[in-house]
């Protein structure tokens, strides 16, 4: 058992998230019951992972995507208001972290998926907002991109992957930014990568990668941005000697 207080501190000075212009607020988003036995993770907030996250026994729910964003008009909506009354009826503390997780280097969703994928090094890449949200990794031996694709499959949940573009027979240098983030494939091509994943496609991509000669991978916003929330709940119950659960709610997206 443990202060929510304590484990909220425990992932802010994680993650600093007072360093990054975030879309949204993170750390603790809605306050509930003071002490945690068990937390449950999850990608995205929404009314089907708080109900499981009350059925497991948890205090906390902590995820990559919150209930509070800066484009939703300001109120509350009745979308919003469901969720709530579930926190609410519940005594469930929710904490979110956004950009704060994809940049961590060790923790953080791009560094998780480096290391799975099977890089010896990998380092900041992508600036948005001012902070480095991606990697850039290396492979000691290149690998051929057909292996990469299973790679990436097998890491992302057995989701098959898109691949686009027209890179190199093999890969050494891949740049990796979860979610949805297209729009750095000018980066990944700039920064000399042979290959770029992603979690979304984007439709104008496909023709520039093509034709700049470099892979375009998409896994899936989703199935790419697993991995920083479950380091997350290991290393609270690890750090705290409390139960971890993560619950999935798999996006096709």
């Amino acid at each position: 058992m443990a202060l929510i207080t304590a484990l909220v501190d425990d992932l802010d000075d994680l993650l600093q998230p007072s360093g990054f212009e975030d879309y949204g607020p993170n750390g603790l988003q809605v306050p509930g019951a003071t002490t945690i036995e068990r937390v449950a993770t999850g990608v995205s907030a929404s009314v089907e992972l708080f109900e499981r996250a009350a059925g497991a026994g948890a205090q906390l729910v902590l995820v990559h995507h919150g209930l509070y964003w800066d484009f939703q008009p300001t109120g509350l909506s009745r979308r919003e208001l469901g969720r709530l009354r579930v926190l609410l009826e519940h005594d469930l503390n929710l904490a979110a972290y956004h950009l704060p997780l994809d940049a961590h280097p060790e923790v953080g969703n791009n560094a998780l998926l480096a290391r799975a994928l099977g890089c010896n090094a990998h380092e900041g890449f992508a600036e948005h907002r001012g902070r480095r949200i991606g990697r850039l990794g290396t492979f000691n031996e290149p690998v051929p991109v057909e292996e990469l694709v299973v790679r990436v499959r097998t890491v992302c949940g057995e989701r098959e992957p898109l691949l686009q573009g027209a890179g190199p027979a093999s890969v050494r240098r891949i740049a990796i930014v979860s979610g949805s983030a297209a729009d750095t494939l000018d980066a990944a091509i700039a920064a000399g990568a042979d290959a770029l994943l992603t979690g979304e496609p984007r439709e104008r991509v496909m023709a520039d990668a093509r034709e700049a000669g470099i892979h375009f991978i998409a896994a899936g916003h989703y199935a790419t941005e697993t991995h920083g929330v479950r380091a997350l709940g290991d290393r609270l119950a690890e750090r705290f000697g409390i139960e971890h659960v993560f619950l999935d709610v798999p996006n096709p997206v």
